[in-house]
């Protein structure tokens, strides 16, 4: 698929100086500028995603953990205690 894309001049000329200090072609720096950005808010649109579902199925079941009950569990991750999540309750 072919796109274009119109950047001032300003921006071009970032894009080619580093372009330049990084040995790799223009088209490249965009491309993966591009890249990550997607990647980048696909992540957020994720996790905001299953914080909704998350705060729906809290509202619909009460089921919950405290910050302090997450804490503890979390503190027992890779250690010679760990500990599976500990049981919601309402």
């Amino acid at each position: 698929m072919a796109t274009s894309i119109k950047i001032d001049d300003e921006l071009k000329n970032r894009v080619r100086q580093l372009a330049d200090v990084k040995k790799r072609s223009a088209h490249w720096i965009m491309c993966e500028a591009i890249r990550e950005y997607i990647e980048r808010e696909e992540k957020k649109e994720s996790f905001k995603q299953e914080a909704l579902a998350s705060w729906k199925a809290y509202q619909e079941t009460g089921k919950h953990l405290t910050a302090q009950e997450v804490q503890s569990w979390l503190q027992t991750w890779g250690s010679e205690k760990e500990t599976g999540m500990p049981p919601c309750h309402d």
